[in-house]
Parts: structure tokens; C-alpha cells; sequence
């Protein structure tokens, strides 16, 4: 499978700087695994949206997959169900 490049929105940077830096690292660490599998173990599709998301302890990670392209784009990051809004 080839390796997709992963991009963040710019409004991303603003929710990292909420959580807390142990959690952070986590996060980015499954955020850098979306470029070897996009839809991995545990992701879900979002109703009505071409989005997806997948769970990091407590936090949330949304994000969309452009397959031509082979893009990820992260476009949320957030805890419990603020990250919808």
C-alpha cells in the first residue's frame, strides 16, 4: 500500500495547545500512523460527511482521506464530543 501524506487544517494548532503535552505526543503518534493505514482498526465514517474519526484515550481525531491523492487531512482534534461542534 502506498504511503499517504498527512496534512493538518491550520485551526488544528489551536486545540493541540488545550491538551496536555503526554496526551499530545500520543496523539501525534497516531495521527503519524494515518499515512501507513488511513482507516485503521477502530476508525468510523461519520453520518453524512465524508469524514472519519478515531480515538485516542479520551480524545477525538477527525480527519478526511483524499485516495487520489493519497492525503490525509487532520481537521479536528478534540475531547469527547466538543469535537463535533
Amino acid at each position: 500500500m502506498a504511503e499517504y501524506k498527512v496534512y493538518f487544517k491550520e485551526s488544528v494548532a489551536k486545540d493541540f495547545g488545550a491538551i496536555p503535552r503526554t496526551d499530545l505526543q500520543k496523539i501525534l503518534c497516531r495521527i503519524g500512523a494515518l499515512a501507513e493505514d488511513p482507516r485503521p482498526q477502530g476508525h468510523e465514517k461519520l453520518t453524512g460527511q465524508e469524514r472519519y474519526r478515531i480515538r485516542q484515550g479520551r480524545y477525538r481525531i477527525l480527519y478526511s482521506i483524499q485516495d487520489k491523492e493519497l492525503t490525509v487531512w487532520v481537521v479536528k482534534v478534540g475531547h469527547g464530543k466538543e469535537v463535533y461542534r
